[in-house]
């Protein structure tokens, strides 16, 4: 089965096409399809995944994915949140992922606080006009380090710093990463969701 991925992002590409391997799912990038980017005009990550799943289903004509995704900071009252890709440009930064580590950094410069989480969003159409998407969210707590620790993943990888491993997201094989970062706990409850859903029964004659 092929789903269009309404994200032009590259990193989040590799990580859900490694998820979803296991369904037999292959995801194609919508800029592969000559599909522009939709609007994000709402304030969830519920809201804006599914605008984009509709706007990447409609013009593919395919079942669409759609991930919506950003960084939840205790002392910044939930923010960045929905505005997190574009984090770096409120403080005159272009946009990009060091860019918004860096401000991410300067703006908790001080602060003891440093709670956070990596939060998910994933929603799943079989058309534009499903009137069931699938909905599923994954959340990864942590603490906001005061400076970037490994090389590997991308976005805030290196600064979100978990417990219960002692280690921050770019630090970790990409296969543990995958088993427990926002991302890889919300594809999880998606798949479930899809095997449930939407390949549990196969058609049969009669029914």
């Amino acid at each position: 089965m092929k789903l269009v991925l309404a994200s032009n992002n590259a990193g989040k590409l590799a990580e859900l096409q490694a998820l979803f391997a296991p369904l037999g799912v292959a995801l194609v990038r919508q800029s592969d399809l000559g599909i522009p980017e939709a609007p994000e005009p709402h304030r969830t990550f519920v809201e804006n995944a599914l605008a984009k799943a509709r706007h990447a289903a409609r013009e593919s004509g395919l079942p669409a994915l759609a991930d919506d995704a950003g960084l939840c900071v205790e002392a910044f009252g939930g923010l960045p949140g929905v505005d997190t890709a574009h984090y770096a440009t409120q403080f005159g930064y272009e946009k990009g992922d060091a860019n918004n580590v860096l401000a991410l950094l300067e703006q908790m410069r001080g602060q003891t606080d440093r709670r956070a989480a990596l939060v998910s969003t994933l929603v799943a159409l079989r058309s534009a006009d499903d009137p069931e998407p699938l909905v599923a969210t994954g959340r990864a707590p942590g603490l906001i380090t005061e400076r970037p620790i490994g090389a590997n993943g991308f976005g805030f990888d290196p600064v979100m710093f978990l417990p219960q491993f002692g280690k921050t997201f770019a630090e970790l094989p990409t296969e543990v990463k995958n088993a427990n970062s926002h991302r890889g706990r919300a594809a999880q409850q998606m798949l479930a969701l899809m095997r449930e859903r939407w390949f549990s029964l196969a058609p049969s004659a009669g029914v």
